[in-house]
């Protein structure tokens, strides 16, 4: 149960950016200004105010000091998902998914346990895993890197292509963040499962553990994003960019990347929690490759790569089989 969920928290992650192809007219600062105070602020305040009962004393009884805890990764994470909506602008979704959520995976998958401790079983056929991931973004750069050639791209479109890349990567790092946060809550010591004790206190299901801690790394990761896209569009002057004739669906598609995105992250921490000890390594290494593979999929079918190489195309589908691949050794394992 654990993995099917993982999995479908994949797939919804998968087209969370899709919508964002059919926003018309608006700046990158306005539709993802816009995306990111629904997705960071008013999405989760809606969700859990609603649907856990006395939710303020929830944040209360888990007291400051976990909080803060989880302010800073949340904090890196909120960065890292800035950065990955430069990445999709610079080089497409199926590229900018690829190169950043593999880098998630592997930077990812490791972290809980460096934060709490390796494995007794599993530990070798997990690393071969991660090494299979690692081989799986470099064909992907590499794609990215062809096709930019293959479709008579300047010297211009050759270095975006490249800074997209790099700030994929650098996203991905920072977005690992959301882990961090996760595992602190799940195996800190100060804070072991704390989060989902005081969920129940206060009289609610446990499953909306994974509401609250979404809520906590959600407004954390907004608390830099939103002051960002707020003083880019008063010093790039483009608040009255959006008045424009698609307002109307634009402000729907940004609605709808928000809600895919957060609701992806719930089911994910449920599916986390599920899984166990393993949840954070075996669960995250299985949700975000499956985004890659739902969001390399709809690009294809959106015709991203209608004009790319052969060659480019196929180090791009190498290098999904080899991420997959290495997602079902670890969940083997």
């Amino acid at each position: 149960m654990g993995i099917l969920l993982a999995i479908t928290a994949g797939i919804m992650l998968g087209f969370w950016a899709m919508p964002e192809k059919y926003i018309k007219n608006y700046a990158f600062e306005n539709a993802w200004g816009l995306c990111y105070v629904f997705m960071l602020w008013l999405i989760p305040g809606i969700v859990a105010f609603s649907m856990i009962t006395n939710f303020g004393g929830v944040l209360s009884d888990v007291g400051t000091p976990v909080l803060l805890k989880m302010l800073i990764p949340g904090f890196l994470w909120g960065v890292g998902m800035m950065l990955w909506g430069k990445a999709i602008n610079y080089i497409g979704m199926s590229l900018g998914f690829s190169i950043f959520i593999g880098t998630i995976i592997v930077v990812g998958s490791l972290l809980p346990w460096v934060l709490s401790g390796v494995p007794e079983t599993g530990k070798a056929p997990i690393l071969i895993g991660i090494a299979v991931i690692l081989a799986g973004i470099v064909f992907n750069g590499r794609a990215g890197i062809l096709r930019s050639a293959s479709e008579g791209g300047s010297s211009a479109a050759g270095s975006s292509m490249l800074t997209g890349i790099i700030i994929a990567v650098v996203g991905g790092i920072l977005c690992t963040g959301f882990n961090v946060a996760l595992e602190i809550t799940a195996n800190g010591q100060a804070a072991k499962n704390i989060i989902g004790e005081m969920v129940v206190k206060n009289g609610n299901d446990a499953w909306l553990a994974s509401v609250a801690s979404m809520f906590i790394v959600y407004v954390s990761g907004g608390v830099f994003v939103v002051p960002y896209f707020l003083v880019m569009l008063s010093k790039k002057k483009l608040w009255g960019g959006f008045k424009v004739a698609e307002a109307g669906k634009n402000i729907s598609m940004t609605g709808l990347m928000a809600a895919l995105n957060f609701a992806a992250s719930i089911v994910f921490a449920y599916s986390s929690f599920v899984l166990g000890k393993e949840g954070g390594s075996v669960g995250y290494a299985i949700f975000n490759t499956l985004s890659v593979v739902t969001a390399v999929t709809a690009g294809v079918l959106t015709k991203e790569w209608a004009g790319a190489s052969k060659a480019s195309k196929t180090s791009l589908y190498i290098g999904i089989a080899a991420m997959v691949g290495g997602v079902m050794v670890i969940a083997f394992a």
